[in-house]
């Protein structure tokens, strides 16, 4: 306090002591001032500003004599004093003090144990001044002034005592509702206890959710060391302990529990019966560990670290299941209790959406936790869990992560609480709340933790390293030992003399310094983690007492004492209500969105990316060699092609690749809510195909506009999207599956090399390594790369749909077949027809020409609806002549004729369609259409012009190497060889380009169902934990 405030509070006092009738009965400034003054003082201080009170009394008194000795009023002067002192203090004072100090002038005025009219006028002049609520403000001057309490509200009081005054528990229970009162029992809250003499009356001051007691009998008792001085109030902080003798400690947590069950109407009850837990292969996790907590409590769980902290919490909220042993909630499974909305979980990390404000993640997990709830109420909701928990001012900041803050390391954990706070859970466990906060934050946010406890909340926090303070705040202290062994479970100040006792301490008595009442925490790690000293005087790295013998005394002083509390079977009522799966979607994907449209170097960067990398490429590629550019001249094409699957694939995957990982601690927190991961998941692929549409939108406009590649957007769009899509959903499972962030990119490399070398463009695939080149058709390897069929896809739609090739293709397709097969394929089988022939005496060792001429008969017969050769079925060596194959070598003959023949209709067909666009369109015009559309160099690619074995034998087939793009797949299966024009499958002939975009969306299928079901984390999980096993 600031001196003008100190000066302000001895002269009021001054003023009300000088209107006392007898002022030699007792002296006011002894017994009431100088207590007060020595809580906010020195020793010094105390006694310069007591001189001043005695001063302003002396001169207040001689002006009251000099008036009339029967003045029953007070003047106007000492009026317009009280209220400018009021006035002066309000500006400094906030509630809590205001109050304390109203309770100050009321034991000053009543330190004669009476009071005039004169003082009654003061008394209600400072209650008014200091906007004190008047029926609070009687409420006070009753509990300082009349002993017994008289005129104070029945619901703010509570008699402690020895007096008998309610049924015993267990009688209660068994009358269930009725009231656990006996006959003549006053209307105050009560405790027993035995040995109390005379009574303890407590006030719950509930403006500003105070506590403040008095005493009234003859024993000698105790708060934080120090006496208590019968009659005269005292606040009953946060873990104080009223002590006395031959009767039990009375903690503050039990007092202000009375009050708080009284106000909820289900009482919650956390069960555990020999909970325990081991990792496997492994002695560590939780030993057998039985509790039973209530609401009302906050509870904190001590301990070194390694101990099992983190994972007995995890075991109470369900995210772990126990080895053994059960943990019930009001005797519903934690399973049960979480999909009720009673279960709340705060983690140690953040769970905070960085890109939106604090309002924005209020906002939308309301949405979420309320589906029945108005717009209206929903923000009325938000706004007052901002007020609630001082947010307010910060609500429209965003929130930034730890590097780059917009708010507070204190703001930012009381937001996280904010979080779950807001449905109300009536279980609420938090991980380290104070952890890489300052002082002042660490207490704001356990304050907090505190008031939610006092509204009938219970609160399990891990704690570490608290100050006085701070550990004083808890009601109940779990602490855990090397190994996970419990080893005590009671009130924290009593922690400390139960550790010291057990050590044979000296000063075992003495929790808390007797001068300023503070506990140091540390002593109890201290005294169970002290090490032993050999002969030389060094401390050793054995321990004094072992984990388990600490738990062996826990068994046998703590456990054995620990009473069941009775509980109805029944959770308490919420509001909490999750959206339907659609609904979850539009919140999940407008949340999403939102955070996004926040990050403007996200938008940026994804949304100039793909047209800046368009640009360089077509940059780079556009060849022209004679300094005009002509796109049939383009001998770059092709690589533009591949490379703009590269950049589908390369872009889809980064995006994506963060996205689950990201979200991975909010998942964490809302999967306390039962929410669908179908709708999540939903959520980001809906956003990232969007993304990609626009993205490849992007990269095919511009870079078909560099490279002047026309009428092709519609076929590049699809493609180069399908396959964008196709990366955004590996980048969704990688990041789905794996726990860090490096070790998604550095696998990104993994993914994309193998799609670059087998994606056909930089490897032929009948060229690979023998144990994997296929000549029919392309191998597994190349099948499951997604790269294949775009760029195949692309290189096919751009020479095939052009709109010059478009005119031609069918006539080109049929020129080239009747060519072939006149030109290589018969003679291929004229010569193993010879060979066969040649050996007459051993057609046993033709085997394989047999087969060959089989096979390609077949083929010939089924795509070309040749004549049939009757005697086919004699093509073995059982059952072939000379005669025979002379008569096939006719047929082949003929064949040739045939082709021929077919060969010229091609020609002439051609020649007709060539002739009718020249006629259409002029020469000139139809010259510009091919020079504008028709790339030679994708020409080339696709006819395999460079190839000089334009068939090969393998595998007992003819293999056709010249003009693939021309060519009909042997597979009925859908399978083909490189850049065939169709697929087949059973009797359809599908377009490649489409055929291999419906690939890309089966995969991308698979994938999605993968993504949902979480299979690749599943895998990856089950192999580390073989791993894991076979290690151990």
């Amino acid at each position: 306090m600031t001196e003008s405030i100190i000066n302000a509070l001895v002269h009021l006092f001054a003023i009300i002591e000088s209107v006392k009738e007898d002022n030699d009965v007792v002296d006011s400034g002894e017994l009431i001032i100088k207590p007060y003054l020595s809580k906010l003082l020195n020793q010094e201080l105390t006694n310069e500003y007591l001189r001043l009170f005695y001063d302003y009394l002396s001169f207040y008194r001689e002006v009251n004599a000099e008036a009339s000795d029967h003045i029953l009023e007070i003047d106007s002067s000492s009026i317009l004093q009280v209220a400018k002192i009021c006035n002066q203090l309000n500006k400094e004072l906030q509630s809590r003090e205001r109050i304390i100090v109203f309770m100050q002038l009321l034991e000053l005025i009543n330190t004669d144990e009476k009071v005039i009219p004169r003082e009654n006028e003061f008394i209600s002049l400072v209650a008014m001044n200091f906007n004190l609520n008047a029926a609070e403000a009687d409420s006070l001057k009753s509990f300082i002034i009349d002993p017994n309490g008289k005129g104070i509200d029945q619901d703010k009081a509570m008699v402690i005592d020895n007096k008998m005054t309610e049924w015993p528990e267990e009688v209660a229970w068994m009358m269930r509702k009725k009231s656990k009162k006996l006959p003549g029992a006053s209307g105050f809250h009560h405790m027993y206890v035995e040995n109390l003499f005379g009574k303890i009356l407590v006030l719950h001051i509930a403006s500003v959710d105070t506590y403040v007691f008095k005493y009234d009998g003859p024993l000698n008792l105790y708060l934080e060391g120090n006496k208590i001085v019968p009659r005269k109030f005292y606040l009953l902080k946060p873990g104080s302990i009223i002590k006395g003798p031959n009767i039990r400690s009375i903690y503050e947590s039990e007092i202000i529990r009375q009050f708080v069950q009284e106000r909820n109407k289900v009482k919650i009850v956390l069960a555990g019966e020999d909970l325990t837990y081991r990792f496997k292969n492994s002695a560590n996790g939780i030993h057998k560990f039985s509790f039973n907590e209530e609401s009302g409590n906050l509870i904190g769980i001590m301990g070194g670290s390694g101990v099992g902290k983190s994972t007995l919490i995890n075991l109470l909220n369900g995210k772990l299941e126990p080895t053994s042993g059960r943990i019930h909630i009001n005797g519903h499974t934690i399973h049960r209790a979480s999909q009720e909305g009673v279960i709340g979980y705060v983690p140690q990390d953040d769970m905070l959406f960085e890109e939106l404000t604090v309002y924005q993640n209020l906002h939308f997990n309301a949405q979420i936790c309320f589906s029945d709830f108005s717009p209206t109420l929903l923000e009325k909701t938000v706004n007052k869990i901002l007020d609630d928990l001082d947010l307010q001012d910060i609500k429209d900041l965003k929130v930034g992560d730890p590097l780059n803050k917009f708010i507070s390391g204190g703001q930012r954990k009381r937001l996280n609480i904010a979080l779950e706070l807001m449905r109300e859970p009536a279980v609420l466990y938090v991980d380290e709340p104070t952890s890489g906060l300052s002082s002042m934050d660490s207490e704001k946010v356990m304050l907090l933790l505190k008031e939610l406890a006092r509204r009938g909340k219970l609160v399990i926090a891990i704690i570490h390293q608290p100050s006085s303070d701070i550990f004083k705040l808890f009601d109940k202290l779990w602490i855990l030992d090397k190994g996970g062994y419990p080893i005590y479970n009671g009130n924290p100040i009593d922690a400390v003399v139960y550790f010291k006792t057990m050590s044979t301490q000296v000063n075992a008595a003495e929790s808390e310094c007797t001068r300023c009442g503070n506990v140091i925490p540390d002593q109890i790690l201290q005294i169970i983690e002290a090490k032993e000293i050999d002969d030389a005087g060094r401390m050793t790295n054995a321990r004094r007492v072992t984990p388990n013998t600490w738990y062996e005394k826990y068994q046998t002083n703590l456990e054995s004492k620990l009473k069941r509390i009775r509980f109805e079977e029944r959770l308490p009522a919420t509001n909490f209500h999750i959206p339907s799966l659609f609904h979850q979607f539009r919140i999940f994907s407008k949340r999403n969105l939102f955070s996004k449209l926040s990050n403007t170097q996200y938008i940026l960067i994804n949304l100039l990316e793909a047209p800046l990398l368009a640009f360089i490429l077509g940059y780079f590629s556009k060849y022209a060699p004679s300094g005009e550019y002509v796109f049939a001249d383009n001998k770059n094409l092709p690589v533009y092609l591949f490379m703009a699957v590269v950049v589908a694939l390369f872009v889809g995957m980064s995006v994506s690749a963060e996205e689950i990982f990201k979200d991975r601690r909010i998942l964490e927190r809302e999967s306390f809510l039962n929410l669908s991961r179908f709708s999540y998941i939903n959520s980001k692929v809906v956003f990232l195909f969007a993304l990609s549409g626009i993205q490849t939108l992007s990269f095919v406009l511009v870079g078909n506009y560099v490279l002047e590649i026309q009428g092709m957007t519609w076929y590049y769009m699809m493609i180069l999207f399908s396959t964008s899509c196709f990366a955004n959903m590996i980048g969704l499972n990688i990041s789905s599956a794996l726990n860090s962030i490096i070790t998604i990119y550095i696998l990104i490399p993994f993914i994309l090399v193998p799609q670059l070398l087998l994606g056909g463009a930089m490897i032929k695939f009948d060229e690979l390594h023998t144990g994997i080149a296929k000549q029919s058709h392309v191998p597994l390897v190349g099948d499951v790369m997604a790269s294949r069929w775009a760029y195949e896809a692309l290189s096919v739609a751009q020479f095939k749909h052009n709109a010059y090739e478009s005119h031609f293709f069918e006539a080109d397709k049929a020129m080239s077949q009747n060519s072939f097969q006149r030109s290589y394929l018969i003679p291929g089988l004229e010569t193993a027809t010879r060979d066969i022939l040649r050996d007459s005496g051993a057609y046993e060792s033709h085997q394989a020409d047999f087969d060959l001429i089989q096979k390609e008969y077949d083929y010939l017969v089924e795509h070309f609806e040749v004549k049939t050769f009757p005697m086919i079925g004699s093509f073995s060596p059982a059952l072939f002549s000379p005669s025979i194959g002379h008569r096939f070598l006719n047929y082949l003959d003929d064949l040739k004729d045939s082709f021929q023949v077919k060969y010229k209709d091609a020609v002439a067909k051609k020649d007709s369609i060539y002739e009718s666009l020249i006629d259409q369109m002029g020469k000139e015009e139809f010259y510009q259409l091919k020079r504008n559309h028709f790339n030679e160099s994708v020409s080339d690619l696709v006819e395999n012009r460079n190839e000089f074995n334009k068939i090969i034998r393998s595998d007992n087939r003819l293999i056709q190497r010249k003009d693939p793009i021309f060519k009909d797949p042997y597979s009925h299966m859908g399978r083909a060889h490189f850049y065939a024009s169709e697929k087949i499958i059973g009797d359809w002939h599908i377009d490649t380009v489409y055929f291999n975009v419906i690939v890309l969306w089966v995969m991308i299928g698979l994938l999605y169902l993968l993504l949902l079901s979480d299979g690749l984390k599943r895998t990856l999980g089950m192999f580390a934990g073989k791993k894991k096993n076979k290690n151990s």
